[in-house]
């Protein structure tokens, strides 16, 4: 049996982090798998994810959980018939509503492969205190539908923000387990709780967006294309990415103050430099860098925003940090 375990949370509260961290201390000899949402057409995560030694199949656009959960069943029984497993984590985008994840993976014809195990949920207390994050309906129910919440960002709070997470303990946790941590630094153990949770959860009216792409694969280069945008939309965000081929190398201190100054929610990305490669993740104002030990096999960047931005102009400015061909 395939243990599996759900890591929700919403945008920027630190799920690829956490799933970096269980992965670095999977127990050897155990096979363990990610099956990877996100809301964008580039697929960032994969990138991220790929020295983590795991099995990883991607399911960009968003579409994890809607269209009747067809590209979750392909993505999920494409992994059961090609590897033999003894985990898998799945992470659904931060938009993302559980609870047609959860139902299909408690389906009959799954019970003789799966066993659920409990369901986490990464919260960032800072949110809290955000009117729009706190009344999205994802963002409630991927809480509701969690059984233990990872109160992840330690290092972040301000007192406020305790004060925030200790009254949405008393109001909302419900006997469940509260761990607090900071960069996704849990304990793998949590991974082998039961599956708690057994409350109907109400499928959400709000999770519709557009489908671009195939919902299947991360964007891929056509042949000899240098470099190309996706763009997604749905529940009030947008989202805007680049891919660039492995020829294209960027300038390390401009592409990193392009990602800093963006005026948006939201970048994400791992990007070829002249010295290897970096990978940017920004939530805010929270502003996270790190090298890269392996060069990806190519160079992705993702925005994702509350609201219409300047695409054009963000995506010329862009362009102008390629130290390679300037085509």
């Amino acid at each position: 049996m395939i243990q599996v375990n759900l890591i929700t949370g919403f945008l920027g509260s630190g799920k690829t982090t956490t799933l970096l961290h269980l992965l670095a201390q999977k127990p050897e000899g155990e096979n363990w798998a990610i099956l990877v949402n996100e809301f964008g057409e580039i697929g960032i995560d994969g990138a991220l994810l790929a020295e983590s030694g795991a099995v990883l199949k991607e399911i960009p656009g968003g579409c994890m959980c809607c269209v009747n959960g067809l590209p979750m069943q392909v993505g999920l029984n494409m992994l059961l018939r090609q590897h033999q497993l003894d985990r898998l984590l799945i992470e659904p985008t931060g938009l993302g509503h559980p609870k047609q994840i959860l139902d299909m993976l408690s389906a009959e014809v799954y019970q003789p492969w799966l066993t659920l195990q409990a369901s986490l949920a990464l919260l960032d207390p800072r949110q809290l205190s955000d009117a729009r994050v706190r009344t999205n309906e994802n963002f409630r129910d991927q809480l509701a539908a969690a059984d233990i919440i990872i109160a992840n960002k330690q290092d972040r709070w301000q007192e406020e923000d305790r004060q925030a997470l200790a009254q949405w303990q008393a109001e909302a946790l419900a006997g469940r387990l509260l761990v607090s941590t900071e960069y996704g630094r849990i304990d793998p153990a949590l991974l082998a709780q039961p599956r708690r949770n057994l409350r109907t959860l109400p499928q959400s009216e709000a999770h519709q967006h557009t489908h671009p792409g195939s919902g299947l694969s991360a964007l891929r280069l056509d042949r000899n294309a240098r470099w190309r945008r996706a763009f997604n939309q749905g529940q009030g965000y947008y989202a805007c990415g680049w891919a660039f081929d492995s020829d294209t190398l960027f300038d390390t201190i401009g592409i990193l103050e392009w990602a800093r100054l963006a005026p948006v929610t939201r970048v994400k990305g791992v990007m070829r430099i002249a010295e290897g490669a970096v990978s940017i993740n920004r939530q805010g104002a929270d502003f996270h860098i790190e090298t890269r030990q392996t060069p990806p096999p190519d160079s992705r960047i993702e925005i994702i925003h509350d609201s219409e931005a300047d695409w054009n102009q963000l995506q010329s400015e862009l362009l102008k940090l390629r130290l390679s061909d300037k085509t």
